[in-house]
């Protein structure tokens, strides 16, 4: 198949792009700076120039395709404060993107996520389907992209959403893992919040990618996945193998002291264990690569 995917030089997206094409797939990827389309280019995919802005660039390049990845958002212009303009960026696209595909049975595959939710509580894919008041708006915006797409399976889209945790992790990550080993060797310390007993879902990047290829290819129409190999490792556990491997203290930071972990102070506190036990069975997706202490203590983070 000839596959559309958007994000494909980032983190998730060139993993994704890899295994599309040693499967056999021909990949278009959108790319919006010469960096992207040279990468995209070694890795032997047909680039299209453009942003998710272009919406009549990337609409027609979803119509010439056999099925759409899509992964890109504005992360950069979320974490800076616009996450409502981020979030009605990615619904602007997933419209166009329903646009084309409609009554053709083509897949139409895109990222969300897994992390606050429905913290306290094992989640699952068929959890999380009704508004949550408690979601900010930007947040509650993406959500809201989500279950849209997952309703174009009655316009003749064969969408599905894969909700990823927050810890995609592997050897390269720049995400929350490296935030942290970061913060400890700023800080001197390597700190949880609380008891630390608070759990995050993990997948390896390489496995996450793999799911995303297979719900390309074999995913029902209107189908939740969760790219979650992990159902929680607790926080405390994350500080110790950070704290081992920099020779710092190990130490329980005051949830008051939000500074200390900055960005990350919300999420880091928050106890979200995920299931993907409906994904394996639907699937057949069974994550094989190192879990997240392993992948810490294999030592890539600490270079």
């Amino acid at each position: 198949m000839r596959i559309f995917v958007t994000g494909a030089s980032g983190w998730i997206g060139s993993a994704v792009v890899a295994e599309l094409i040693a499967s056999g797939h021909a990949v278009v990827g959108l790319a919006r700076s010469d960096a992207s389309a040279g990468a995209l280019a070694a890795a032997g995919a047909e680039v299209q120039r453009g942003t998710l802005d272009d919406l009549d660039v990337i609409g027609a390049a979803a119509d010439k395709s056999d099925g759409v990845i899509h992964l890109a958002f504005k992360h950069d212009l979320a974490f800076t404060g616009d996450f409502q303009g981020a979030a009605q960026a990615d619904r602007h696209a997933v419209d166009a993107f329903g646009e084309v595909l409609a009554g053709s049975d083509r897949p139409l595959v895109i990222a969300s996520g897994v992390l606050g939710l429905s913290p306290g509580h094992l989640f699952t894919e068929e959890d999380g389907h009704a508004v949550n008041p408690a979601l900010p708006p930007g947040p509650q915006a993406r959500w809201a992209t989500a279950e849209f797409t997952l309703s174009l399976a009655d316009r003749g889209v064969r969408s599905s959403i894969v909700r990823l945790s927050p810890t995609c992790h592997g050897d390269g990550d720049n995400g929350f893992m490296a935030t942290l080993v970061g913060i400890a060797r700023d800080t001197g310390i390597s700190g949880y919040i609380g008891d630390g007993s608070n759990r995050w879902p993990a997948v390896h990047r390489l496995d996450a990618a793999h799911l995303f290829c297979v719900a390309l290819e074999k995913a029902p129409a209107g189908s939740t996945l969760h790219g979650v190999a992990e159902e929680g490792v607790m926080t405390r556990d994350i500080a110790e193998v950070i704290g081992r491997h920099l020779d710092v203290p190990v130490v329980s930071v005051d949830p008051a002291d939000a500074g200390h972990f900055s960005f990350l102070a919300h999420f880091f506190g928050l106890d979200c264990p995920a299931s993907s036990t409906i994904t394996r069975e639907l699937l057949d997706w069974q994550p094989t690569r190192p879990g997240l202490l392993e992948d810490l203590d294999r030592g890539h983070y600490f270079g």
